[in-house]
């Protein structure tokens, strides 16, 4: 039986990866099936002597929260997430991303279930520095984010892993209702439309769950928290805007390499401004700690390019997540072209401010 599901876990995986080289074939196998062999029912984690305190009950929190998922927001209800598995390190995997010096256009890898996506991921960091540095060495900017939870679509169990488990509740129902959104809807190919997706049911899962769970204080340290977020993305997006202005632009490649160095400049001066109206606030300090390019902007907009626009699709169906997923199947079905437009077009018509309904 073990070996069975060692052969299966292969070809699932095979299956996502589609046509790539046989070196990452292997270890994004050997990184499942590590992962996967780690894993044991929750319950049985919780039942054993060996289990501390603190991680019983988080785990059990884990279990709360999914059934939460299922029964309240619509989520699958399967066997991901009812076990545990802890892979020993900080990020379960580390994702690959790149454009050109002077692009904001995505370096993609194209797979057979997923499309193509504008990231590669590794399960071992160094080698995804191994290929972040190949990348640089052919010119672009690049940028290596560590990730601590993945979404295998429904295809195997995904477990919770100990890279999402110590963290606060909010953000381990945040990261479930996410990943679990994934295996409800994926469109093949379009990766900012997918995460979009996930992050709205994400930042809808875990408003319903707090209104329904948590005292008043809970959920007014969640909407600070939130508006900080959003406050944070938009002071991004918009520089990124005005990267994509100068690089369509017809001035000359050193006046796009001066322009690129003067906006991320003033990214970072905006960025300072912001964290004194937050009272010093240091949340994304982390973020522009690093050697900021364009690389870096990929998967902050690709997680929240479209969220304005479902948020409004949300609110126009009074909340109803039934019609919504009804309403975004329908989208997804459309061409990539036509589905960006109708986008566009909800959230030009939508009468309410791009969060969700007021409460």
């Amino acid at each position: 039986m073990r070996l069975l599901r060692v052969l299966f876990t292969t070809l699932a995986v095979l299956s996502l990866l589609g046509c790539a080289n046989l070196s990452y074939y292997a270890q994004a196998v050997n990184g499942q099936v590590e992962i996967l062999s780690k894993a044991r029912p929750i319950d049985k984690v919780i039942a054993d002597p060996e289990t501390g305190p603190d991680l019983k009950e988080k785990l059990a929190t884990v279990l709360t929260l999914r059934d939460y998922a299922s029964r309240e927001l619509g989520l699958p209800d399967n066997s991901s997430y009812r076990a545990y598995a802890d892979v020993g390190r900080q990020y379960v995997l580390w994702n690959v991303f790149a454009t050109p010096e002077l692009s904001l256009k995505p370096r993609e890898w194209c797979f057979l279930v997923t499309g193509c996506v504008a990231y590669r991921g590794y399960f071992a960091r160094e080698d995804a520095e191994a290929f972040a540095a190949k990348l640089r060495a052919e010119g672009h900017d690049v940028y290596v984010g560590g990730v601590t939870a993945y979404s295998t679509l429904g295809w195997l169990r995904d477990p919770m892993l100990n890279t999402i488990v110590h963290r606060p509740t909010v953000e381990i129902a945040g990261l479930m209702f996410h990943e679990l959104a994934h295996q409800r809807l994926y469109v093949r190919g379009d990766t900012a439309f997918s995460e979009s997706f996930a992050m709205t049911i994400e930042l809808e899962g875990i408003r319903r769950w707090l209104r329904q769970t948590a005292d008043d204080d809970a959920y007014a340290r969640y909407e600070e928290r939130l508006k900080r977020r959003e406050e944070f993305v938009a002071l991004v997006l918009k520089h990124r805007d005005r990267l994509e202005q100068l690089y369509d632009s017809g001035v000359t490649v050193e006046e796009k390499r001066a322009g690129k160095t003067q906006i991320f400049a003033e990214m970072r001066e905006d960025y300072a401004r912001l964290k004194e109206r937050w009272g010093g606030h240091a949340a994304y300090d982390a973020w522009f700690a690093q050697d900021l390019n364009n690389a870096h902007l990929l998967s902050l907009g690709t997680y929240h390019r479209h969220v304005p626009a479902l948020q409004a699709l949300l609110r126009t169906h009074k909340g109803d997540l039934s019609a919504f997923y009804a309403a975004v199947t329908e989208l997804g079905q459309l061409p990539e072209i036509e589905r960006t437009a109708a986008l566009g077009s909800i959230l030009t018509t939508a009468t309410l401010p791009a969060r969700l309904e007021e409460r």
